[in-house]
């Protein structure tokens, strides 16, 4: 029984060497299915992982000794595989690539060809950075290509966001879509591209809803939270060539990271070892419902709320609940029953009315237009189906239109057009 059990365990070894763990990627070596690599120390791992419930396949770098997966970088965030043990990642033309199992290209790092003679390798390094470099070269300041060039939806400590001041070109951190799928999601931070020392979050790279004011030579003036720096060494770097921000720990045993979330809020969060969990340090916007158009269209956000930050208008609901449950409420609500006045019968026209949405905000982009008092009624006809909201001001006499989206918080009063059978 002992000779069987040795030759049982030699047998699993000889005949599962993808299980072992490569420290460097060559030319000569490919890596797939459960097969990754290492970082020297062993702080970081890259390999193929599938989020949550998703069935679909990535390559990533994660912390390999913090018990909850956390990944940190992703190379094929919007162009997934469907089998880890079919696809492979692999060294090719000087450039690192990921082939699906039909060999065709997913993702690539796309640098030039290296010069002749050069043997490329691909190194995960300790600080989370993955390095294309020139084996020869190995040395030179320079490396042929790094994930820290190329970040997704988190800032590692040694990493930097950056503006390029000769391309004008910006490094953006993107959220993922939702907690579930890492692609390209709606919320980004970048630095101001005005040329100013402040960061600035926006949705879809056009809606900036917060800034963290200049750096004023230790923090950044609307991030109060930086002051308590006896963790981390904060620096502002500009020169001719580029501006970045950049942050290293005092102690290099601390575990931390800064992220934008799906929520569309930045993170910075510590790992608590005795705990085994993410400690959040602080978090900006503070409040979700401060992120321009968190709940979509006609959705109403409320902060404190039990059941979730966001919720449909009365008569309304979302667009999609899968989505929803993966805190990804862009897509906003729907009506669940059409407006009478789009029926080919006149007289069920009239039975649309106004409801009264008390506590709330008109998004940024509303209009006004005429009318009389409070107590007069509003013909229907001025805004014949139009998906709208409508504010009344009886000072100025006036109703304000929201010309596409309802984004919302409680504080101010609005009416919409919805059907008769909401209004009591």
């Amino acid at each position: 029984m002992f000779c069987l059990s040795i030759l049982v365990l030699f047998f699993s070894l000889y005949t599962h060497p993808s299980l072992a763990a490569l420290t460097t990627l060559s030319a000569d070596k490919k890596l797939t299915g459960d097969q990754t690599l290492v970082s020297e120390g062993g702080v970081f791992e890259l390999g193929f992982f599938k989020p949550g419930n998703s069935s679909n396949y990535y390559i990533g770098i994660w912390y390999k000794k913090v018990t909850i997966k956390t990944i940190v970088w992703v190379a094929n965030r919007d162009n997934h595989v469907s089998h880890k043990n079919t696809a492979t990642l692999t060294i090719s033309g000087g450039n690192l690539v990921l082939l699906d199992g039909s060999s065709n290209q997913v993702w690539s790092t796309n640098t030039s060809s290296p010069r002749s003679g050069s043997v490329v390798e691909a190194v995960l390094l300790d600080s989370g950075n993955l390095v294309l470099r020139d084996r020869p070269n190995d040395n030179a300041s320079e490396p042929l290509w790094q994930s820290f060039d190329h970040p997704t939806d988190t800032f590692l400590p040694g990493g930097k966001i950056k503006l390029d001041h000769k391309t004008k070109k910006p490094q953006y951190l993107t959220s993922w879509k939702n907690t579930e799928d890492p692609a390209t999601g709606l919320f980004s931070l970048e630095l101001d591209p005005e040329g100013s020392t402040a960061y600035l979050i926006t949705r879809n790279k056009t809606e900036q809803y917060w800034t963290s004011g200049p750096w004023n030579g230790r923090i950044f003036s609307l991030v109060p939270e930086m002051r308590l720096n006896y963790i981390f060494n904060f620096s502002f770097v500009s020169n001719e060539n580029e501006s970045y921000f950049t942050y290293s720990l005092y102690n290099s045993s601390i575990i931390s990271r800064l992220l934008i979330d799906v929520t569309g809020q930045i993170k910075q969060l510590t790992w608590l070892e005795n705990a085994q969990q993410w400690n959040l340090f602080w978090t900006q916007p503070r409040d979700k419902c401060d992120v321009y158009a968190f709940c979509g269209a006609f959705g109403s956000c409320t902060e404190m709320s039990m059941m979730g930050p966001c919720n449909c208008l009365e008569g309304y609901e979302p667009k999609s609940q899968s989505d929803w449950n993966l805190e990804d409420y862009s897509g906003g609500c729907q009506r669940k029953k059409k407006l009478q006045c789009e029926n080919s019968n006149a007289s069920n026209r009239d039975k649309d009315r106004f409801l009264a949405i008390p506590n709330v905000v008109l998004p940024k982009d509303a209009q006004s237009v005429g009318l009389g008092n409070a107590g007069e009624s509003v013909p229907l006809s001025f805004s014949l189906c139009a998906e709208s909201l409508y504010e009344f001001h009886e000072k100025f006499g006036k109703i304000l239109r929201s010309l596409d989206r309802c984004r919302m918080e409680k504080n101010k009063l609005l009416y919409e057009v919805t059907d008769s059978s909401m209004v009591e």
